[in-house]
C-alpha cells in the first residue's frame, strides 16, 4: 500500500471559496501562500477572499437559512454523525493535514481529529432534544408557550492553534440549531477547515448552509458583514484585543456574540500536592500544542515547600523532550506557528532573564530552518513580569512561588483574564475552598486538561462570553421567543374577582 503523504493529503484539499456549495476563486483570482512551519516552505496557494467575497457568501447564508431551518432536527443530527465517522475513517489523512500547516506532532494532531469528531456527534445528538416550556400564567388568563428556534445567519470566525476543532466546535451546534454559516479560517490554516466543510458536504450538508472564506484581509471582509442587518450572530476564538474590536462593531447591530478571548491560566500546586500528578498535569497543560493554547498553563505558582523539587522534576521531564518536525514519529514538541510568534516568545524569555530570571533549561533557539523554541523553564520570576501578563504561547513555564492560600489567590486571580486555572492539593476542603475562589470559567482539579465536548467552554472577565459545548452550548444559537396564549372565559366581566394588591389574612 502506497504511503499517504501530506503533499497527497493537500493536493486533494479544495484551495478556492466556498460559496453557495461551489468551490470558487477569489475575486480578481486574489490567493495566499500557506506555509509549513517546521520548515518554512510554502505548502500551497489558496484563495484570498475580498469584500465582495465576503458579502457573496452572507447572501448565501441568507438565501439558505428559511429552508435549513425547516429540516428536521433528526435529519440535521444524521449529518453531523456521518460527519463525525467520516472524520474517524479519515483520521491519518486529517492529522496530516494539520501537522503539515500547524506544526504540532501527529499524536497530537490525531488527539485532535477525535476531539473535533465529537464535538459534531455531541451536537448531533443535542438536535434532537431542543425543546421549549408550556405552563399556566400567574392569573390564569393565558397560556405561556416558549419555543426556541434558529438565531440565523452566522459568522464563525476560528483560530491556527486547533484548525479542526474550533470549527467543529462552531459549526456542529450552529447545524444542530437550524442555523447557516459564513466561517473565515485563520490565514495560517485554511485547509483543514476547507477539508472538513468537504466532509460535511457529503455527509449531506445543503449548499449554502457552511460557506468558507479565507482571507489575509480580515478586517475588511467581516466588518461589512457585521453591519449587515441579515447576520445575526458572531463566535470569535482568538485574541482579547481583536474581541474587544469585534464587539464593538457587533454593537452596532446588536448582534449575539460569542466570544472565547484569551487566558493567563495560574497553575497551582499546594504543599501537599502529589508531585508525580503535578509534574505529569503541568507538562499537559503547558505543552498541549507547543503550548499554544488559550488553556495552557501560563503562571505557575508552587509552594515555597515543594518548589524546588517540583521544578526538578518538571525541568527533568522537558529536557527530556525531542523537538523536530511534527511528521517524524520520534517528535515530542513541533516548532511554533511562524516567526512572528517565534521572536515574541523570545522576547519574553530574554526579557524576563535580564530582569534576574534563573534559566534551569531552554531558552537558547536552536539552529536551522522551521519556527522552533526550546522546552524552557524559568525561576526567580521579578513580580509584574510581563511573561506574568501576557500569554506566552509557546513551551515556557515560568515558576513563582507562595506560602499561603491567599497569597496564591490574589496571584492567581491578579488578571484581567479568567479563562481556567489548574489546582493540585489532595485536601479536599482546600480544592472546594480554592477552587470556588479562583476567578476563571473552568478548573482543572488534579487534572491538566479541561476540555470536554460535554462540558460548558468558556471564561469569566475578558475571557470572554458565552459557552462552547456542554448542554448549553447550543443555546448560543438558539432565540427563545414567547407565545402569549389569551384563555379568558367568553364570560369574563365584572363577576371575575381580580387578586388584592394585600392578603386577606393581613385585612
Amino acid at each position: 500500500m502506497k504511503t499517504v503523504t501530506p503533499d497527497d493529503v493537500i493536493g486533494r484539499v479544495e484551495k478556492g471559496l466556498l460559496i453557495a456549495g461551489r468551490w470558487r476563486p477569489a475575486t480578481a483570482d486574489a490567493t495566499f501562500a500557506v506555509y509549513d512551519p517546521a520548515t518554512g516552505r510554502t505548502l500551497c496557494e489558496v484563495a484570498d477572499a475580498a469584500p465582495a467575497d465576503g458579502a457573496a457568501a452572507l447572501d448565501a447564508a441568507h438565501a439558505a437559512q428559511a429552508d435549513w431551518a425547516a429540516v428536521p432536527p433528526r435529519r440535521r443530527a444524521g449529518i453531523l454523525r456521518r460527519a463525525h465517522d467520516l472524520l474517524l475513517e479519515r483520521i491519518e489523512e486529517f492529522a496530516l493535514l494539520i501537522t503539515a500547516e500547524m506544526g504540532k506532532s501527529l499524536a497530537e494532531s490525531r488527539a485532535e481529529v477525535r476531539y473535533g469528531a465529537d464535538y459534531l456527534r455531541w451536537f448531533g445528538e443535542e438536535a434532537v432534544r431542543i425543546d421549549g416550556t408550556w405552563k399556566v400564567s400567574e392569573d390564569g388568563t393565558a397560556r405561556v408557550l416558549v419555543t426556541r428556534q434558529p438565531v440565523g445567519p452566522c459568522v464563525l470566525i476560528t483560530p491556527w492553534n486547533a484548525p479542526l476543532a474550533m470549527p467543529a466546535r462552531k459549526i456542529g451546534p450552529a447545524v444542530a440549531a437550524g442555523c447557516t454559516m459564513v466561517v473565515k479560517p485563520a490565514p495560517q490554516t485554511p485547509l483543514t477547515t476547507a477539508a472538513l466543510a468537504g466532509v460535511l458536504a457529503e455527509a449531506g450538508l445543503p449548499d449554502g448552509v457552511l460557506n468558507v472564506v479565507p482571507t489575509t484581509r480580515a478586517a475588511a471582509v467581516t466588518e461589512p458583514l457585521l453591519r449587515d442587518g441579515r447576520l445575526r450572530k458572531l463566535s470569535f476564538t482568538g485574541s482579547t484585543p481583536v474581541g474587544r474590536l469585534l464587539l464593538a462593531q457587533a454593537a452596532g447591530t446588536v448582534l449575539r456574540t460569542s466570544m472565547e478571548l484569551g487566558g493567563n491560566a495560574p497553575f497551582l500546586v499546594c504543599e501537599d500536592a502529589d508531585l508525580d500528578a503535578a509534574v505529569d498535569g503541568a507538562m499537559t497543560a503547558k505543552l498541549r500544542n507547543v503550548g499554544e493554547a488559550c488553556i495552557a498553563a501560563n503562571r505557575f505558582h508552587v509552594h515555597a515547600g515543594v518548589v524546588e523539587e517540583f521544578t526538578r522534576r518538571l525541568t527533568a521531564r522537558m529536557e527530556a523532550l525531542t523537538l523536530g518536525p511534527g511528521t517524524d514519529p520520534a517528535t515530542d514538541l513541533g516548532p511554533l506557528i511562524d516567526e512572528r510568534q517565534r521572536r515574541r516568545v523570545a522576547d519574553l524569555v530574554d526579557e524576563t532573564i535580564a530582569a534576574g530570571a534563573r534559566v534551569r533549561t531552554g531558552a537558547v533557539l536552536p539552529d536551522g530552518p522551521g519556527y522552533f523554541y526550546p522546552p524552557t523553564v524559568l525561576t526567580g520570576i521579578p513580580v509584574g513580569a510581563r511573561i506574568t501578563r501576557e500569554e506566552i504561547f509557546g513551551p515556557v513555564a515560568a515558576i513563582q512561588t507562595f506560602t499561603t492560600e491567599d497569597e496564591a489567590l490574589h496571584a492567581a486571580n491578579d488578571t484581567e483574564f479568567g479563562l481556567v486555572g489548574y489546582l493540585y492539593t489532595q485536601d479536599v476542603n482546600r480544592a472546594l475552598r480554592m477552587s470556588e475562589r479562583l476567578e476563571t470559567g473552568m478548573v482543572g482539579l488534579n487534572r491538566g486538561y479541561v476540555s470536554d465536548p460535554s462540558a460548558p467552554f468558556g471564561g469569566m472577565k475578558q475571557s470572554g462570553i458565552g459557552r462552547e459545548g456542554g448542554n448549553t452550548g447550543i443555546d448560543e444559537y438558539l432565540e427563545q421567543k414567547y407565545l402569549a396564549i389569551d384563555m379568558t372565559p367568553a364570560t369574563r366581566g365584572t363577576d371575575v374577582v381580580e387578586d388584592s394588591a394585600e392578603p386577606e389574612h393581613s385585612r
